[in-house]
């Protein structure tokens, strides 16, 4: 067996509409319906499912639990930049800028919490190490 990538990853959030609007207007991730009125959030070519606690979708983890996720997410836009603009969005940061060991080479993060205390960790590839 041989994995390629990952397709979705699935939160379990105390609140969908919380939850969307914090991605969506934090983080510019587009919130689309499926299903039998599904909600996810999608970026490039990736997808991050929403379960609202105690209504999970099964087959579901063994222990669903709000706030138990830690998420990297590349940006396109410079690490200075998302910085800055998650400080006038009044984004309590937790760590960052600061350097770090990515899945193909050495980034550049910023550390905060979505509204359900997740971890989010956003990061530069440096230039020479992006693929």
């Amino acid at each position: 067996m041989k994995i390629t990538n990952i397709d979705h990853i699935v939160l379990t959030v105390s609140n969908i509409e919380t939850t969307t609007k914090f991605y969506s207007e934090i983080l510019g991730m587009s919130v689309v319906k499926f299903g039998d009125n599904r909600t996810a959030l999608t970026f490039g070519n990736q997808k991050i499912n929403l379960h609202q606690k105690g209504e999970e979708i099964d087959p579901k983890a063994e222990n669903p639990i709000c706030g138990s996720a830690d998420l990297c997410l590349i940006a396109e836009t410079s690490i200075e930049t998302v910085l800055n603009e998650l400080k006038s969005k009044n984004i309590y940061i937790i760590d960052g800028i600061v350097d770090r060991t990515g899945a193909v080479g050495v980034i550049k993060s910023v550390y905060f919490r979505d509204p359900d205390n997740n971890l989010i960790e956003i990061s530069n590839y440096e230039q020479s190490d992006y693929i």
